[in-house]
C-alpha cells in the first residue's frame, strides 16, 4: 500500500507532525504562470518536426517564468497551432532531474510537466525541500491548479527499477521545530 506523508507540515509552516494521512502542502506553485514562455538551452537540440518534438540534451536548463528545470535530456512535445507557432504540450525530462521554484528544491530521476493539465510528476528518488525541510519518496505530484504537493512512497505498485524509494515503498521527512518559550 502507497502511503503519503502529510505535507502540511512542510509548507508554508510546520503543523504537528502527526498531521491526518494524505494530507498535502501548499506550494508557492500555485501562481505560476504556464503559459509564459519556456527557455531552453543544451548542449545539443534535434528537432523530429514530423513528430512534433524536439530532443535536448548535454546540460539542460528550462526557465518559464519564476520556474527552473535542469536535466541531462528533455524532450519537448508540441502541436502545431494556427499561424505556424508551435505550442508546447509537454516536457519530459530525465538525468538528475532539479526544478527549483524561489521556495522550494524537488529533484529526482524524472520529471514529466504537463502544460495543458497544469501538472509536474517527478519520478524515482525523489526529494522535495523546503528550507531545512525534507521529505523523500518515489514519486512527487505538484498541481500547479491547486498548488498542492504530495509525495507517495513508491512511483508505481511495487516499486520498480530507478523508481521506487528505496526504502520499502514509504515516504519519510526530516522537519525542523521552531524553539518553544514556556
Amino acid at each position: 500500500m502507497i502511503r503519503r506523508l502529510a505535507l502540511a507540515a512542510l509548507m508554508p509552516a510546520l503543523l504537528p507532525l502527526a498531521a491526518p494521512a494524505g494530507a498535502q502542502a501548499v506550494s508557492a506553485l500555485k501562481n505560476h504562470n504556464s503559459d509564459g514562455p519556456v527557455d531552453v538551452e543544451a548542449d545539443r537540440i534535434e528537432v523530429q518536426d514530423r513528430s512534433d518534438r524536439a530532443l535536448f540534451s548535454g546540460n539542460v536548463r528550462v526557465k518559464q517564468g519564476n520556474l527552473n528545470l535542469a536535466a541531462q535530456r528533455l524532450t519537448v512535445a508540441y502541436a502545431n497551432a494556427s499561424g505556424g507557432n508551435p505550442q508546447i504540450q509537454r516536457l519530459d525530462a530525465s538525468g538528475g532531474v532539479v526544478v527549483q521554484s524561489p521556495s522550494e528544491t524537488a529533484t529526482g530521476n524524472i520529471a514529466i510537466y504537463d502544460l495543458n493539465r497544469r501538472l509536474i510528476t517527478m519520478l524515482g528518488n525523489v526529494v522535495l525541500t523546503r528550507g531545512a525541510n525534507q521529505v523523500k519518496g518515489g514519486r512527487l505530484v505538484m498541481d500547479l491548479n491547486s498548488g498542492r504537493a504530495t509525495v507517495d512512497g513508491s512511483a508505481v505498485a511495487g516499486g520498480g527499477t530507478g523508481v521506487s524509494s528505496g526504502r520499502g515503498g514509504r515516504v519519510t521527512g526530516r522537519f525542523t521545530v521552531a524553539p518553544r518559550s514556556n
